[in-house]
């Protein structure tokens, strides 16, 4: 692969040239520091673009649009990473390769409609498609509690550090979509066109210099100059000296325990490497410590994990249990915390750790959209090559994470308690 980054006055391009793949990828990311009362309208703009524009008015219109173009796929995503939201849309296309000449162009004309030719009518967007997007939206924001793992996670979040990026909704919240309308929304769209920050991501055996062409005809009413991001990281609140532990109700069979630990001042290495290798011996595997010795051996949930948010410091356990067995299970996930703390795992544990961290990065190759990934890291968060990554993890001993297991502290306990009769969980 061979990548190439050219700034333009407005937006970075960012071309990944392979052969691997006869199609070509362009993601286009809009990115600005989280405000949590626009988390709900950047949710509702992606769906606005997706949904209609001038050029395809209905959703059949943009079905034909896209067999027209060999089955042209677009997606479109808003998240958050640390301390900023991305926007971020992307078309998926055959190369001209292997269709017929001008195709290119084509489907860049296509992006460039979904993107700038939205459904406008009386300087707002349309009312019709407004509706159908709000009413899409109002029932994703209402259906979260439907997913009690899903529920379980934000709540855990929101208790553990109230009010701060940690703790936003990425879906949106009701009441800020009751305060939009399609003219608020509208002029919301025309500020993320003149001041996001904006990325365009292309991979495919593709020329740069055409791609850049290309785009440039297509972008150039965007040319207002952007200013520069900060670190996406976060670095959250000290961890609280007694655990806060909250129990919520809900009409559902397996209680769900999530909890919530923070890290203290880890280091770019402990963050980047010697983290996962910790995850992975704890919780990551059915090979890990608590899935061991609180499932197996003591058959005390239905399913135990761990993960982490580096992005955060944050470190995670997930797990589905009877509500009766809460104080056990959390008895037994701090005893083997504590034995990580004391260094009671093996070189083995560790060398386990590393082949599953080495064959993930080794996966990331075979799939444009993971590629893509891998260089927005390397653009948003500093991250590592490839050959880099693998350089590094393999320096990771033991006595590394060691010592990352005593910076991390649990801090908030989440239970959501089943009220309906519980089976057990072997």
């Amino acid at each position: 692969m061979k990548y190439t980054k050219i700034k333009n006055n407005s937006y970075n391009l960012h071309v990944i040239k392979t052969d691997k793949f006869k199609t070509i990828t362009i993601q286009v990311n809009f990115k600005r520091e989280t405000v949590k009362e626009e988390i709900t309208a950047r949710n509702m703009v992606v769906n606005m673009l997706c949904d209609s524009n001038s050029v395809y008015k209905t959703q059949r219109e943009l079905e034909i649009a896209t067999e027209e173009l060999y089955n042209l796929f677009y997606n479109s995503t808003n998240y958050m990473s640390g301390k900023y939201n991305i926007m971020a849309l992307e078309f998926t296309f055959l190369n001209e390769k292997y269709t017929e000449k001008g195709m290119l162009n084509k489907s860049i004309e296509f992006l460039y409609n979904i993107i700038f030719k939205p459904n406008i009518k009386d300087d707002a967007f349309d009312i019709d498609s407004y509706n159908i997007s709000y009413n899409v939206l109002k029932d994703k924001i209402q259906s979260v509690k439907e997913n009690p793992n899903y529920y379980a996670r934000i709540r855990m979040l929101e208790e553990l550090e109230k009010d701060s990026y940690i703790s936003y909704r990425s879906i949106g919240y009701m009441e800020d979509l009751d305060n939009l309308d399609n003219k608020k929304l509208y002029d919301y769209y025309k500020s993320i066109l003149d001041n996001d920050i904006i990325d365009i991501f292309v991979i495919g055996d593709v020329n740069a210099s055409q791609i850049e062409k290309a785009i440039n005809d297509k972008f150039k009413e965007i040319n207002k100059p952007r200013e520069s991001s900060d670190s996406h990281f976060i670095v959250p609140k000290k961890h609280r000296r007694f655990i806060k532990t909250v129990k919520e109700k809900q009409h559902i069979n397996q209680s769900k325990l999530i909890i919530g630990c923070k890290i203290d001042n880890m280091t770019d290495f402990e963050l980047r490497y010697v983290l996962n290798v910790y995850s992975f011996i704890l919780g990551g595997s059915p090979d890990s410590k608590l899935f061991k010795n609180v499932r197996e051996k003591h058959s005390l949930c239905y399913h135990i994990s761990s993960s982490s948010s580096p992005l955060y410091s944050l470190f995670t356990i997930n797990a589905g249990i009877n509500k009766r067995d809460f104080r056990k299970t959390l008895r037994l996930i701090k005893k083997e915390i504590n034995n990580m703390k004391k260094g009671k795992f093996t070189n083995d544990d560790i060398i386990k750790a590393k082949i599953t961290y080495i064959n993930s990065l080794k996966e990331l190759e075979d799939n444009p959209g993971s590629i893509i990934g891998l260089y927005s890291g390397i653009e948003y968060l500093n991250s590592d090559t490839i050959d880099d990554r693998l350089l590094k993890i393999n320096k990771v001993t033991l006595n590394d994470v060691k010592s990352l297991a005593s910076k991390i502290h649990m801090d908030t306990v989440y239970l959501l308690e089943g009220d309906k009769r519980e089976k057990k969980t072997r």
